[in-house]
């Protein structure tokens, strides 16, 4: 009987005080665990925000570039500039009643500022592509490349794009257009 009592024994299993001790260490560990992973979770979060950004950032440059140096230039450059032979350059900002689709020169961006509704070049709405980001345009006469403005509106123009992310990160981008 003694023989059966051990073999009873070395099968019993766990007592209730080792099954405690086990789920505190468990959970102990999970904790610690948790803790560890969610700031990776959020810097890949920031990650894809980045990409975006520049996404964003960089289609609005695209759109800009692509424009005439000045109103009163052509849009090819070289022929009609601004600046040279009587020919006036404009100030900054959009001309009267003009609205996105009709910009036609670099510094008819100036002062867009898009809030949660972000709009392309074709007056789509893509603030369901970009849920939490905004972004500011900026345009400066800056004839001397210092970054700031500067009364010679006839050598170049400063573009300068803030895209802000939904963990409201600054992504600034600048680029200069010329008057070639």
């Amino acid at each position: 009987m003694s023989k059966q009592n051990s073999v009873i024994k070395k099968h019993a299993g766990f007592t209730l005080v080792e099954l405690i001790v086990g789920i505190v260490v468990l959970s102990i560990s999970f904790s610690i665990l948790t803790t560890l992973i969610y700031p990776l979770a959020n810097q890949s979060a920031e990650q894809v925000h980045q990409i975006r950004a520049a996404e964003l950032g960089q289609s609005m440059i695209n759109e800009i570039i692509g424009r005439s140096f000045d109103e009163n230039s052509d849009m090819s450059g070289g022929f009609i500039r601004c600046g040279e032979s009587g020919v006036s350059c404009s100030v900054i900002g959009a001309d009267s009643g003009e609205t996105r689709a009709g910009y036609d020169d670099v510094d008819d961006y100036d002062a867009i500022n898009f809030g949660d509704t972000l709009v392309n070049s074709l007056g789509e709405d893509i603030s369901a592509q970009y849920v939490g980001f905004s972004m500011d345009v900026k345009v400066i006469n800056d004839a001397n490349y210092d970054g700031n403005s500067t009364g010679d509106n006839s050598t170049a123009k400063l573009i300068t794009i803030t895209v802000r992310t939904p963990q409201d990160f600054d992504f600034v981008f600048s680029v200069y257009k010329v008057n070639f």
